[in-house]
């Protein structure tokens, strides 16, 4: 009898009723600014107006952060990757005010989209900013940052390209630069064990001001590939 391996997901999809605005980006201005799944790879090259590039961000929430960037790095293409229709609907929403050009959005699953979707090396930097942090130690086998997830990274990032990551719990932090730091392809920017402050291109978002409030650290990690 063939054994049955179960996939373990690192994301929750969440719905809920959506606003007009959500709608509105999420399903009038899809067509100008998100990708339909091919069954092929994505040509990267043609889906944005000008060749840059390209930054990926997977789990943007909200999309307050990467709208910012966006918005303040013209000469980047950026490419979110997100599950949660609200946020993609409200990010969209808000792109089209700026009548961004650089800014692209795929809603599907990250791993999935990565492994059969796009070529190797096709990015100059990734970021994961404040991924569920499955704090209950039983639960700690369902965070995305695995070697695993590593290797995939790795193969879709330019030589030279970065590696962002940021998240408010420390023991989350802590694996993070545990497994970075063991990853054969990777190396930290500041040397071992030193997290990085956060650079300036990376906007503070509503969600990490009031983390601040309540006393919160925030860690980022931003690591290169060799």
């Amino acid at each position: 009898m063939e054994k049955t391996t179960h996939k373990i997901q690192s994301f929750v999809r969440r719905s809920g009723r959506l606003t007009l605005g959500q709608k509105t980006g999420l399903i009038d201005l899809w067509p100008q600014f998100g990708i339909d799944t091919p069954t092929g790879l994505i040509d990267l090259n043609s889906v944005f107006a000008k060749i840059q590039p390209v930054t990926l961000e997977i789990g943007f929430g909200n999309g307050d952060s990467l709208l910012e960037m966006a918005i303040n790095m013209p000469d980047q293409n950026f490419l979110g990757i997100e599950v949660y229709e609200a946020g993609i609907g409200r990010l969209i929403n808000e792109a089209n005010k700026h009548q961004l050009t650089n800014l692209k959005i795929i809603k599907e699953d990250a791993v999935e989209i990565l492994k059969h979707h796009i070529k190797d090396k096709s990015f100059e930097s990734f970021q994961l900013f404040f991924p569920d942090p499955w704090h209950k130690k039983k639960h700690h086998k369902r965070r995305i940052v695995q070697t695993d997830f590593l290797d995939l990274i790795s193969n879709k990032l330019q030589n030279g390209g970065t590696i962002h990551m940021a998240t408010d719990w420390e023991n989350y932090a802590q694996h993070m630069m545990e497994t970075l730091e063991k990853h054969p392809h990777f190396k930290n920017t500041l040397g071992a064990h030193i997290y990085s402050s956060r650079p300036e291109h990376r906007p503070v978002t509503k969600f990490e001001r009031r983390g601040e409030r309540l006393g919160h650290g925030v860690w980022d990690l931003i690591f290169i590939k060799e």
